[in-house]
């Protein structure tokens, strides 16, 4: 049986109790699950009883921080998908269980040296051609990913694909690129951040941008699934940790769910935040501004720090439909400070939309083309019908209090109206573009309570909406 550690002639009890401490298994698809064969520099025999495929490509899995001290449900599933995608593949679990089940400050001084005894496997691997470094993936979770960083630093070569899974935060926000993951690790290193929300001052994962293409699913602040009200229930049954694991290794679920579901893949955007993103102005294909998630997702060249977003479901597959919705407000009566609370539901060749939320983050501009996100989480495949629903004015103290001042400065029977209209929605998963007008054009007046009808504009609009005029648009 090939052993669990570097095993050299001159190894002192130090030494040797060190090397013990980060194992390399390989895990066989032939294999049970629960079995595997390990990895060990200068024992050649090993890669023939474990029958290393040096012609295949060879993916590192990368755990994180532990307060168990065993493995998590998510690395199984990793293994599995990742072997089931890539049949040929060899794949390598590094475990550093001793060295993760530590105070967080103690295992955060521990991805180095865990870093320098990959890459001293690694180089010797590549040393003796049983593999290539273009052909190397690394995918490291949490503290994981910052392993990965290090890996690329000690690396005799470029490590081909470094991907981060939701990097840690505490101790590695703002250093300095050697210190944690970086676009230098590797040829590509792409990111996904899902549990950047800050508390007290610390962020579980890290907010900056630390590859060459960093995604922020959702905002990377807030994942469907892991609400307030899971949160509260959790606290109220001592198990905030699973609140906290939520987020956080949705990172995870959502590279798995790339592997498994290839025909529904996720794409994401390039936007400069998350603010812009929710108004639906980045939903842009041109010059390489979208990508797929997870394991499909591609180098984009002199990308680097790209900071890209997109909406999700709750769980698998977690694809969604983004909509760019440009709705232009030609006059009002009496509006007011009023908010309004609109709501669309699309109809398509495959069926309708529930009720879609318009999120107002900009007050309605008079004469000017507002610009919305909407997404809908089943595929009504092609847009053929529009409707608009004006619920009324938000609930929110604050604007119960402009609606009360509104109501002393109007008549008292004066009704609140919008006219609308045409409505254009540029699609991000086909990038189509297209353009509904009022139903009936003499009817084009919303008002609380109300609805309005839109559907494709006639032949003249779609000529009259030219490619350039609509490129101007976005």
């Amino acid at each position: 049986m090939c052993p669990s550690f570097d095993l050299l002639p001159d190894d002192t009890t130090a030494a040797h109790s060190q090397r013990l401490q980060v194992k390399f298994n390989l895990l066989s698809s032939t294999r049970p699950e629960n079995e595997g064969c390990y990895l060990s520099v200068d024992q050649e025999k090993c890669l023939e009883d474990c029958k290393f495929n040096a012609t295949a490509k060879t993916f590192f899995i990368i755990h994180g921080w532990t307060m168990s001290g065993i493995f998590d449900k998510w690395l199984n599933n990793l293994v599995f998908a990742l072997q089931n995608r890539e049949k040929d593949a060899n794949v390598v679990v590094v475990d550093w269980l001793v060295l993760a089940h530590q105070l967080y400050t103690d295992a955060v001084n521990n991805t180095e040296v865990v870093g320098q005894r990959t890459a001293k496997l690694l180089n010797w691997l590549q040393e003796k051609q049983y593999l290539q470094f273009e052909n190397v993936h690394l995918i490291g979770y949490s503290l994981g990913a910052h392993v990965a960083g290090y890996v690329g630093n000690y690396a005799a070569g470029t490590i081909g694909r470094i991907t981060g899974l939701d990097p840690a935060g505490p101790m590695f926000e703002g250093v300095e690129p050697h210190r944690r993951l970086s676009p230098d690790d590797a040829d590509f290193v792409d990111v996904l951040h899902t549990y950047t929300r800050e508390t007290l001052g610390v962020s579980i994962g890290i907010q900056m941008p630390v590859g060459h293409v960093d995604i922020y699913p959702n905002g990377g602040d807030f994942q469907p699934g892991c609400g307030l009200s899971d949160a509260l229930g959790a606290i109220a049954y001592g198990n905030i940790g699973d609140v906290v694991k939520c987020e956080h290794e949705r990172s995870v679920h959502l590279f798995v769910d790339s592997l498994v579901n290839q025909d529904k893949r996720s794409f994401a955007f390039q936007c400069t935040n998350s603010s812009r993103f929710k108004k639906g102005i980045c939903l842009s294909c041109r010059k390489n501004r979208c990508n797929s998630i997870g394991y499909n997702a591609k180098k984009m060249r002199n990308k680097r720090n790209s900071k890209m977003y997109l909406k999700t479901r709750a769980d698998m597959p977690f694809r969604v439909y983004h909509y760019q919705m440009k709705m232009h407000v030609f006059s009002y009566k009496n509006l007011g400070e009023t908010e309004p609370t609109f709501l669309v539901t699309l109809h398509g060749t495959n069926g309708d939309s529930q009720p879609l939320s318009l999120e107002i983050l900009d007050q309605i501009g008079l004469n000017f083309t507002n610009t919305f996100l909407v997404y809908t989480e089943e595929d009504i495949g092609d847009l053929l019908k529009i409707k608009l629903t004006w619920e009324g004015s938000s609930q929110s103290w604050y604007s119960l209090w402009k609606q009360f001042k509104s109501y002393w400065s109007q008549p008292e029977n004066s009704s609140k109206e919008l006219h609308i209209r045409r409505i254009r929605v540029k699609s991000g998963e086909t990038q189509q573009k297209l353009a509904f007008c009022a139903e009936d054009l003499h009817q084009t007046d919303i008002s609380p309570g109300k609805e309005l009808w839109f559907v494709k504009c006639r032949d003249g609009w779609q000529t009259k909406n030219s490619p350039r005029s609509a490129l101007n648009l976005l």
